[in-house]
This record gives structure tokens, C-alpha cells and sequence, in this order.
């Protein structure tokens, strides 16, 4: 009896206390929504339509300048994954045999190339960095073989909603080139 009792109280106080805090985000949701325009669902949307119309979206310009002859777009923040700023044409799909990004951006053939070599963090085991070893490699770490899981061909897009995100750069030359293998421990421990 008193375990019954004991498992409604200990089930029923979740569940009143997600109650309070959903209403009360609603709530202060709603008060902030008086002041500010409230961005509708087709704002937000891609397509500019609702999620039950089956429409294409709006075309985007890749670029189409070969390797080596595209302006580059800035990184994002510091140490963020840089775009691809040349067509990637015939260069994806990258599968477990073929990376042809290798072909340019190898460290060992970048340079002779002019092609901005993969970055030192890329050679380091990040399962041996979790328990707090930093272990380089002679190869690229297979868990970053699919370069296009973080890098992306830039795109002259606009943004779907307004964004004031400043990004802040403790090192001016990390607007260019990473330098997060120098301090990948950073914040770790």
C-alpha cells in the first residue's frame, strides 16, 4: 500500500511540475509576443509554405568556380568548420573508397596545389581525447572521412529570420584558419 502511494506521489509531481512550467512558458511567451512581431509558420519555413503543401523550394546558387578560383565566405564563428567555397560537382558523394577532397586538401599535397590543407584536428583519435590523451595520428581519423558531414558548399542564401549573432574571435587569425588543435582540451577538464 504505502509503495502504491509512494510511486502516485513520486509519478504525479513530474507531471504537475512539466504542467507549471509549459503554462508558464506559455505565459511568458505570450507576454513577450505582445511586444515583438510574432513570426508565422511560412516566415519560418524554407519554401514559404506550410508543412502540408507540397511545394519545391526556392532555387539556391551554388558555386560553380573550379577549385582554387572562388572567394571564400568568412567562418561562422571561431574554430567553425569552413564552407566549401568551389562547385563540388563530381567530388560527392564520398563513400567509405573514394574521398576526392583528399586529392587536394591531403596536408601532404595542399600546399603544392594552393589548397587549404585539412586541419591537424583531423589527424588527432578523438575516442583517446575523450579520456583525456591526445593521440595524433599518421592518417586521417576515419570518424572524419565524410568531409561533407561538416563542410558545405557556401551559398549566396538570405536568412530565413533575422539574425544579430556577432561572432566573437579571441584570435584574428582564427577568422581565416582554425587553431582548435591547440587547444582541443580547452574547457574539458
Amino acid at each position: 500500500m504505502l509503495k502504491k502511494i509512494l510511486y502516485k506521489t513520486f509519478m504525479t509531481v513530474p507531471v504537475v511540475g512539466l504542467s507549471v512550467a509549459i503554462f508558464t512558458g506559455c505565459q511568458t511567451q505570450a507576454q513577450a509576443g505582445s511586444s515583438e512581431k510574432a513570426i508565422s509558420d511560412k516566415e519560418l519555413s524554407y519554401r514559404k509554405a506550410p508543412l502540408t503543401v507540397n511545394t519545391a523550394p526556392p532555387p539556391i546558387e551554388f558555386p560553380k568556380a573550379p577549385p582554387g578560383q572562388a572567394k571564400r565566405f568568412a567562418r561562422s564563428y571561431e574554430n567553425a568548420p569552413p564552407l566549401i567555397p568551389h562547385s563540388v560537382e563530381g567530388l560527392l558523394p564520398i563513400t567509405k573508397n573514394n574521398n576526392a577532397c583528399l586529392g587536394c586538401h591531403d596536408p601532404k599535397v595542399a600546399k603544392s596545389v594552393g589548397a587549404t590543407p585539412i586541419s591537424p584536428t583531423h589527424f588527432i583519435d578523438f575516442d583517446k581525447l575523450i579520456k583525456g590523451k591526445i593521440v595524433k595520428l599518421n592518417k586521417l581519423d576515419p570518424a572524419r572521412y565524410n568531409c561533407s558531414q561538416c563542410h558545405v558548399p557556401q551559398a549566396n542564401a538570405k536568412p530565413l529570420v533575422q539574425n544579430t549573432f556577432k561572432p566573437d574571435y579571441r584570435n584574428p587569425e582564427t577568422k581565416k584558419k582554425t587553431v582548435l588543435y591547440k587547444n582541443v582540451m580547452e574547457g574539458v577538464y
